[in-house]
């Protein structure tokens, strides 16, 4: 029989004996298994409905693993489409956030930016008050230095008026004085004359004539005594 040749009932015998079964029950079963064999062996007949029946049900599954396919497309393009918008929707709102941080960042440096040039303002008009300070300081005392100059100028102008007028009234004195000289010289100078000529006529002085051969003679000769006066000393 074609069943029974596609199925070695001596050698799987063997193979059990080979095991350590005994024979007999080797045998039993070698027959059972054949029966089950024979009895669930398929004819051509049945292979060629068992071919159609497996290329209906693969096509089948083609079928359906098509329209599955199908709907896994769809369902994954809508998933897609969904993320994308989910995506879309979160970088919008990132895109949102990111805007309103930069602009709050903006504001907040754009309010630094005026504290900083207000704080440098109130610098510069601090710093421009203590300028005008030190410059009215300066001013104040190039003011009492001009008023200390002046001052010193009209005291040194008073001491040479002072000086003019002490110079003035010393060369008035010294005048005065060279006058009163004068004139107590001239008196003396007179006075002298004066008793002179009454000596001259109390006492009158000889006059001798020397001829002028004799005049050089004398002229190396003891000079004359003449008399003093009185009150006088006498002269040589």
């Amino acid at each position: 029989m074609e069943s029974a040749l596609m199925f070695d009932t001596h050698a799987y015998v063997k193979r059990l004996r080979d095991v350590g079964m005994d024979e007999r029950q080797a045998e039993v079963q070698a027959d059972a298994l054949l029966k089950l064999v024979e009895e669930r062996l398929a004819t051509k007949r049945d292979l060629a409905m068992i071919d159609a029946g497996l290329k209906r049900d693969i096509k089948e599954l083609e079928v359906k693993l098509e329209t599955r396919i199908k709907e896994l497309d769809a369902k994954m393009e809508t998933r897609f489409k969904e993320v994308d918008a989910k995506l879309e929707t979160r970088i919008k709102e990132l895109d949102v956030k990111m805007e309103t941080g930069f602009r709050e960042a903006d504001a907040k440096m754009d309010l630094r930016f005026k504290e900083v040039e207000t704080r440098f303002k109130e610098v510069d008009a601090k710093m421009d008050f203590r300028f005008k300070e030190v410059d009215t300081r300066f001013k104040e005392m190039d003011a009492k230095m001009d008023t200390r100059f002046k001052e010193v100028d009209t005291r040194f102008k008073e001491g040479d008026a002072k000086m003019e007028t002490r110079f003035k009234e010393v060369d008035a004195r010294l005048r005065e004085l060279e006058l009163r000289m004068v004139i107590k010289l001239g008196a003396m100078i007179l006075g002298g004359f004066g008793l002179m000529v009454t000596a001259n006529r109390i006492w009158p002085i000889p006059v001798q004539y020397v001829a002028p051969t004799e005049i050089q003679d004398r002229s190396s000769a003891r000079p004359p005594v003449i008399p003093a006066l009185p009150g006088s000393q006498p002269t040589r």
